[in-house]
């Protein structure tokens, strides 16, 4: 199962979703409130498990209803996906991926760990 590891960064915190095998799986954007990190985890253990996938890297694409991962190419050609909350913000992001199926993999990845309650704070350097 997957976890939540808490990073300090220079204008707050944000928090990484690692999956089982320790790799990055997803991202949140920087808080500056240890209560605007928290909410930001319980938003992804609620809203990741359910969310469709709205593929926007083919043509004519379904639009999908909040929440979902949008899946979108990058200025630099790579696969990355965004997970959005019902309410449409954006609540983590990928990595950039060389293949679609990697992408989807990633996605998958995140909807299995989500539901994770396992939260640490990354050891300081």
């Amino acid at each position: 199962m997957g976890k939540y590891v808490i990073k300090e960064a220079k204008t707050g915190s944000k928090f990484n979703l690692v999956a089982g095998n320790g790799e990055v799986i997803a991202s949140s954007q920087v808080y500056k409130s240890a209560s605007g990190l928290k909410n930001g985890i319980a938003s992804v253990q609620k809203n990741a498990p359910n969310a469709a996938i709205e593929n926007q890297t083919v043509e004519g694409y379904a639009t999908e209803k909040h929440p979902k991962f949008e899946v979108y190419t990058d200025k630099a050609g790579e696969y990355r996906f965004r997970l959005k909350a019902s309410n449409g913000q954006i609540i983590a992001v990928s990595e950039g991926y060389k293949a679609l199926k990697s992408c989807l993999n990633g996605v998958a990845s995140v909807k299995k760990n989500a539901a994770s309650d396992k939260i640490t704070q990354e050891a300081k350097k």
